[in-house]
């Protein structure tokens, strides 16, 4: 039952949080692929472990792409805009 209600915990908040940040850029007016993928390399690492504990597939695979993502995320920074504020 608690594996149940933590994947609906984490789908939801998943989602929620997608939309902030859509928002957030909108609101800045931040445009372009290249300042996103930080985000998007975030979210997809949330996404592969979602999918890698329903269907039982934890490994070196899942930890190999998530290593990859993590890095793709922190190279990808340097293209993220610098707030005035």
């Amino acid at each position: 039952m608690l594996p149940i209600i933590l994947s609906i915990v984490l789908i939801i908040t998943l989602i929620f949080s997608i939309f902030v940040v859509v928002e957030k850029r909108k609101k800045a007016g931040v445009t372009g692929l290249k300042s996103a993928l930080t985000s998007i390399c975030f979210f997809l690492i949330a996404i592969i472990n979602l999918l890698a504990y329903w269907f039982n597939f934890l490994g070196l695979v899942v930890w190999f792409i998530n290593f990859i993502l993590l890095i793709l995320g922190a190279y990808f920074t340097k293209y993220m805009q610098i707030s005035e504020k």
